[in-house]
């Protein structure tokens, strides 16, 4: 409902600067067709029912735009997205003044200075910075609107065959409505220097006298304070809120590459991204639309809350299996690790895409695998504590190695390990992955044993057997156990080769596949 108030109510304030720049560029015409069309435009606004929509829509969309700045946990967003942000609350700051000095003062004084004619005088003969911060308001209004049509409509199928000709219309119409008032304001200021010609134009207006124009510069002056102030509540409740949070504690969220960031309870995972300044893709700008932010998700049943209605019609849409979640929607209450499913740089249309890996896919990927020599000898020579501990260590360190090389920790088997690389890019660059894994590997492994070396007598030595190959992907297990994994002939293969490095004596056996 929010979402959608948020568009109805923009969209009213869009057709309403739309009409106002098309009167603006009437002026290429003449200052007489601009005075016609502004006729037409403000008695269609005038009358009670169009000003309660656009008054309406005014509050109901700068008091939502305040609610997302308080919902926000961060403020680290793209560029045009905080681009927006800002000329949202910029404009009705610079729009106060104009709306002062017409609809104000005749309302409050019964003034009447509602043509072009007095307005272009005022805003390019009598106080031309005034003129300048007019003609800002414009861009400012129509550049914050034509990037929330942008958002809005970017993740819709057939948005990519018009964008380009509507990028053109975005920039030249505004373009049109500046030339339009400045050519009008010319003519207006050429006008001015003959002899009386204020005062014959003027006679029949009645605009502000000095007292009532001194009230109206108050209005201005603390009607920019109470928006200015309204904000900076906001950013104040805001610090206020996170301190407070922080205090109750804080959730930690890992990524694959080994990356983790610990934030506040009610952060969400893409904004958990960007404070971590980790690439997460999101088209609509975290929305819960487009989908290009999903994660897979493996944490404690507490850890997470179940998805609302909104982000479930989007999982749905996706055909999404539980482990699979919105980053955007996916705020965690405790310790999660997540695994973003889509290129930092996937466009609308990937979002649309079913998650079909989960579902059953064949992909060719690298498989590692790694085993601890002559472990049962150790564990049963120690204490269950000892050989918890002892293994906890070891899977620790193997764990941090194949992620900080970008695979992913399929399994543990007894003291073993699988691993699977690839699985969001190509099987080349899942071989060199591994690769790194492997070399990781050791050097964990010498330094593991370094740190061992007054808990057992032997320090641990392992087998690791490498393969590419073309394997089943999906999603396989029951409830709360089930996980993405790989089976297939080239997962056999993996494991026979590492066996393979007992009977040569080495630490390291891979396929001439893997190597080619």
């Amino acid at each position: 409902m929010i979402r959608r108030l948020r568009l109805a109510s923009g969209l009213v304030m869009l057709a309403y600067v739309t009409m106002h720049l098309a009167n603006h560029a009437a002026g290429l015409v003449s200052l007489a067709v601009m005075e016609r069309v502004l006729s037409f435009v403000s008695g269609l606004w005038s009358i009670a029912p169009a000003q309660l929509l656009l008054y309406g829509s005014f509050a109901v969309h700068y008091v939502l735009a305040l609610l997302a700045l308080w919902e926000r946990r961060t403020l680290r967003l793209r560029a045009a997205e905080l681009f927006q942000l800002a000329l949202g609350f910029l404009i009705p700051v610079l729009l106060l003044r104009h709306v002062a000095e017409t609809r104000l003062a005749y309302l409050l004084f019964g003034t009447e200075t509602r043509r072009y004619v007095y307005l272009l005088w005022v805003y390019f003969v009598r106080s031309p910075e005034y003129g300048f911060e007019q003609l800002l308001v414009l861009v400012v209004a129509w550049a914050h609107a034509m990037l929330g049509l942008h958002f809005w409509l970017k993740v819709k199928p057939r948005y990519a065959r018009v964008q380009s000709p509507a990028l053109v219309f975005a920039v030249l119409f505004p373009v049109l409505a500046l030339l339009g008032a400045i050519e009008a304001g010319r003519q207006v200021a050429a006008f001015a220097t003959e002899r009386h010609w204020t005062g014959a134009v003027f006679a029949a207006m009645r605009p502000p006298t000095p007292d009532e124009a001194r009230t109206l510069g108050l209005i201005v002056t603390y009607g920019t304070w109470f928006f200015v102030a309204l904000v900076a509540a906001v950013l104040l409740a805001r610090l206020m809120r996170r301190l407070a949070q922080r205090r109750r504690g804080l959730v930690r969220i890992a990524y694959p590459d080994g990356r983790f960031i610990e934030v506040a309870r009610g952060t969400s995972v893409l904004e958990a991204s960007r404070l971590a300044r980790i690439p997460h893709a999101s088209i609509c700008g975290g929305r819960g639309r487009c989908s290009t932010c999903r994660v897979r998700v493996r944490a404690a049943p507490h850890a997470v809350e179940p998805p609302g209605e909104g982000e479930l019609r989007v999982l749905r849409r996706i055909r999404a299996t539980p482990s699979i979640r919105l980053a955007c929607m996916l705020r965690p209450l405790g310790t999660v690790e997540v695994t973003p499913l889509l290129p930092p740089f996937a466009a609308a249309r990937d979002g649309r895409g079913a998650v079909d890996v989960a579902q059953g896919k064949e992909r060719e990927i690298a498989i590692l695998f790694v085993d601890i020599r002559d472990f049962t000898a150790l564990a049963e020579s120690r204490l269950p504590y000892d050989v918890v501990f002892i293994l906890n260590r070891y899977f620790a360190a193997i764990g941090g190695a194949v992620e900080g090389a970008g695979g992913r920790v399929d399994k543990f088997i007894g003291d073993g390990v699988m691993a699977l690389f690839g699985i969001e890019s190509e099987a080349e660059a899942g071989c060199r992955q591994a690769l790194v894994a492997a070399r990781a590997i050791s050097e964990r492994l010498v330094e593991l044993n370094a740190a061992l070396a007054g808990e057992i007598e032997t320090p641990l030595r392992i087998g690791v057997g490498i393969h590419v190959g073309a394997v089943i992907l999906g999603e396989m297990g029951y409830g709360t156990a089930a996980q993405l994994t790989a089976i297939g002939d080239a997962v056999n293969i993996a494991s026979r080769l590492e066996s393979l490095t007992k009977g040569y004596g080495v630490e390291l056996v891979l396929s001439e596949d893997t190597a080619a």
